[in-house]
């Protein structure tokens, strides 16, 4: 019998929600599960093999704090719109009747949202048969969530079956940053990173000796890509070529406002992002889950830049945990100025390579398969 996988995710600001969210599916999807996945954010394209999409009215966060949500021309929410969208979301799980319920970072994160999750879970349990729930969450979560969250947190996750945590337990644990780890560490289970296929860099030149800057989406890279090429010729790599990888979603007016001079390129995101990382002499980046996996994995030396906002701690936990290891140098974002990226710079040259430090476990879509099918059986 074909079971059937409803897996929920709404991406905000950045992609890197509904990135994984989509390798896990296309992972199930392959393996014999019929998966459709229901995204809430702005479309992107997407690589979901056999898996389905279903694309919900997009929202996004109004700005850069995530207090708040906004439709795609930042109008604000209205209560028909939530309705209605909780509405469409509870009639296609009931049409779908799946085996499996899979909500993305929620209850941990996506609180905004509580005004169709809690309906979609009432639904998902008043199912026959009952599907299983399960929780797929980052290694890292938001440490500044008050008590009243945190308790929150943990009485919703009494409706769920299972919570996967797509870390590795030698790299990040997730009790460090989610203080109600024992109430729910019985139903919790560690998958591994979750990074797409391993495909081998290819074996041109591309990015030879070079300093890549990457932003990922690029909604809040700007500041990054800015400091990056004042910080060039301060540094100890200014006679290399230095390469800025701009996301799709970073503002008209930044990008703009990049100078594009000798020995700088300014392009879009590239396809053989992991072939540049391979041969560069460093990389430059955000923190983000899947850009830090992609430098885990390919990279030399790295320099992080977490992003970071009152709401938003997890890029500076996962940066922090890979400084102590001594496998990156890091900038906080409040301290980023061109002086201080060059200083980071000598720091990650100086000290040991990534490629020297054991890998880390990045097979959590294979593990989210396997621990699925043994749930259901």
């Amino acid at each position: 019998m074909t079971r059937r996988v409803f897996f929920y995710v709404q991406h905000l600001l950045g992609i890197g929600h509904l990135r994984r969210a989509a390798i896990v599916a296309r992972a199930l999807a392959e393996d014999g599960f019929d998966v459709l996945l229901v995204s809430g954010g702005a479309p992107i394209p997407l690589d979901l093999g056999p898996a389905r999409l279903h694309q919900l009215p997009p929202v996004r966060a109004r700005d850069a704090t995530l207090r708040e949500l906004a439709r795609l021309d930042g109008s604000p929410l209205d209560e028909a719109f939530r309705v209605a969208r909780a509405r469409e979301l509870v009639s296609l799980l009931q049409a779908e009747t799946p085996s499996v319920v899979i909500t993305e970072q929620f209850p941990f994160g996506r609180t905004q949202l509580r005004f169709e999750l809690v309906p979609l879970l009432e639904a998902a349990r008043d199912l026959r048969p009952r599907p299983l729930i399960v929780s797929s969450v980052r290694d890292v979560v938001r440490r500044t969530a008050s008590p009243a969250r945190v308790t929150q947190t943990i009485e919703t996750l009494a409706d769920f079956d299972l919570v996967l945590i797509h870390a590795d337990p030698a790299m990040a644990n997730f009790a460090a940053s989610f203080v109600g780890w024992e109430q729910i560490a019985a139903r919790a289970v560690y998958t591994g990173y979750v990074a797409s296929p391993a495909t081998p860099p290819k074996t041109d030149d591309a990015g030879k000796g070079e300093v890549i800057v990457s932003v990922g989406g690029g909604a809040v890279g700007g500041p990054l890509l800015k400091a990056a090429i004042a910080a060039r010729p301060l540094s100890r790599l200014a006679n290399r070529r230095w390469r800025l990888l701009v996301g799709g979603n970073l503002p008209e007016a930044e990008l703009l406002s990049l100078r594009q001079e000798d020995g700088i390129i300014v392009e879009p995101a590239r396809a053989d992002f992991t072939t540049l990382l391979s041969n560069a002499s460093l990389s430059i980046s955000q923190a983000g889950y899947n850009t830090v996996i992609d430098i885990l994995r390919y990279a030399d030396r790295a320099v992080l830049v977490p992003f970071s906002s009152d709401r938003e701690t997890e890029q500076g936990d996962r940066a922090r945990l890979l400084a102590e290891r001594g496998a990156v140098a890091v900038v906080p974002a409040e301290q980023l100025s061109g002086e201080r990226l060059a200083e980071a710079i000598a720091n990650a040259l100086d000290g040991p390579s990534i490629r020297s430090f054991a890998p880390c476990d990045v097979s959590g879509a294979e593990a989210t398969v396997r621990l699925l099918r043994q749930k259901l059986s």
